[in-house]
């Protein structure tokens, strides 16, 4: 999530807490020490360079992500009555799921039916539930943490198994950009928690794509949705056909 300004500001309030000047700065990035006083100002590190001086600072970017939230106080997870009212109105949940996805609110209202007078109430609704600090001109700020989720099995998840899941799946998988594969096999406890940590990984890597195309015009961007499933299972018409119960307990 885009929070440049707050992650800046803890930047530099790690880098005064350690007594590190921008002289020190400037020699780990092989810059002027005038380019790096830019680099501050006009807030415009690549992730490269941030990397380098968060490691002058003896932190990985996760650590200084952790430190921006603790300063900032970003929400975590929302109240059960908050997920229960995000669900009970279609257009609170679409402005809410598309300013995570970070488009602009004249771009929402652009593309959708919401006229500026609704939006502007939706947009009231979601700051009171601290999805978003809602600023002057109806500038938006997202208040979700990197470590965000939707309450296990609660009306968010509920609302995506019962209708968007089924939705998604209803597919040939034919179409440009998509793709869908389905393996099945006979493997051990190792090999199963391997493949786990794998669609894991997969699933970081499309949360740091997702990111990286942020800055990307509107145009160049698409909605796009990546899900895999993985659980120890025989289809029901197979296991109807045993003679003898499947007694194996699958447990950690």
């Amino acid at each position: 999530m885009s929070q440049t300004r707050p992650l800046i500001d803890t930047l530099k309030q790690e880098l005064r807490k350690q007594r590190i000047t921008y002289k020190q700065v400037s020699q780990a990035l092989e810059l002027s020490e005038t380019s790096v006083k830019r680099l501050f100002s006009e807030e415009s590190f690549s992730i490269k360079r941030l990397e380098k001086v968060c490691a002058l600072l003896h932190l990985n970017i996760s650590d200084l992500v952790y430190l921006m939230e603790k300063n900032i106080e970003l929400t975590t997870e929302l109240t059960l009555e908050q997920e229960q009212e995000l669900i009970s109105d279609i257009k609170l949940l679409l402005v809410a799921m598309l300013l995570m996805n970070k488009l602009k609110f004249s771009e929402i209202l652009l593309i959708y039916d919401i006229s500026e007078t609704e939006g502007i109430k939706l947009l009231a609704r979601l700051d009171r539930m601290k999805i978003i600090e809602l600023q002057p001109g109806n500038r938006v700020r997202l208040m979700i943490s990197h470590s965000f989720r939707w309450i296990p099995a609660g009306p968010i998840q509920q609302f995506f198994e019962q209708r968007v899941q089924l939705e998604f799946l209803n597919s040939s998988f034919n179409g440009a950009g998509e793709f869908r594969v389905f393996v099945s096999g006979m493997i051990s406890k190792t090999a199963n928690a391997e493949m786990i940590k794998k669609m894991q990984q997969l699933a970081q890597e499309m949360n740091e794509m997702n990111t990286e195309s942020e800055s990307l015009p509107l145009d160049q961007r698409f909605g796009t949705s990546l899900m895999m499933a993985m659980r120890p299972w025989e289809i029901k018409a197979f296991e109807d056909l045993r003679r003898i119960e499947d007694k194996r307990v699958f447990a950690g």
